[in-house]
């Protein structure tokens, strides 16, 4: 999995009045939990940009002061209006043990029934995963190719290689649903066929 490396400052005084000073200035409070006791620090509001406003899952190496800690994001608070990040928590990452994550769903390729006028519906767009740092992947790929009209792809559809997924395994991630505009596909299918035979054929009179 990628990574991106943030800059903090370890805190001292973990009062909400200086929790709010910091945010004033700019800073976002965090705390990593799962190592031997929480780590309180805080960062620059701006070092969140690639972390949280993007689909793509990373892990986090924190640099504060003379010491790194690797961690992934477990969870975010905004504000309710402003809608600035308030707090953010993490789970450090410890060689051997097992954390959840949420991992993107990306699809690939244009499915065959939307060729034919179906309509495509991404249920989850995220996944969540468990796994030790090292099984943790950047994404779980998905072809839709041959998804027709009706079908769909569910959370037990999904071979996994190292990692588990704690959703239901009933769970559909992505179908094609059909719409007024639809091509029946098996019409389409034999047209097709009778399309290559014709042209088939066509080609042996012509030589």
């Amino acid at each position: 999995m990628k990574s991106i490396t943030i800059e903090g400052t370890l805190r001292d005084d973990l009062g909400s009045k200086f929790a709010k000073q910091l945010r004033k200035e700019g800073n976002v409070p965090c705390v990593i939990y799962g190592g031997d006791t929480p780590i309180h620090f805080y960062t620059d509001h701006r070092n969140f940009s690639k972390l949280i406003y993007t689909p793509a899952a990373y892990t986090v190496d924190f640099k504060l002061g003379d010491t790194t800690v690797k961690a992934v994001m477990q969870d975010i608070q905004f504000h309710p209006v402003t809608d600035k990040i308030e707090h953010v928590d993490f789970i450090q990452l410890v060689a051997g043990k097992e954390v959840k994550l949420d991992i993107p769903v990306k699809l690939i390729g244009n499915a065959k029934g939307v060729r034919n006028g179906g309509k495509l519906k991404n249920t989850l767009r995220n996944l969540k995963v468990k796994a030790t740092e090292e099984n943790l992947p950047d994404s779980i790929d998905l072809n839709i190719e041959n998804l027709r009209i009706g079908q769909s792809i569910r959370v037990s559809d999904i071979k996994t290689e190292g990692y588990s997924i704690l959703n239901a395994e009933s769970a559909v991630i992505v179908s094609i649903k059909t719409s007024r505009n639809a091509v029946d596909e098996e019409d389409e299918e034999v047209a097709e066929a009778e399309g290559e035979e014709a042209a088939t054929a066509e080609a042996e009179a012509e030589a």
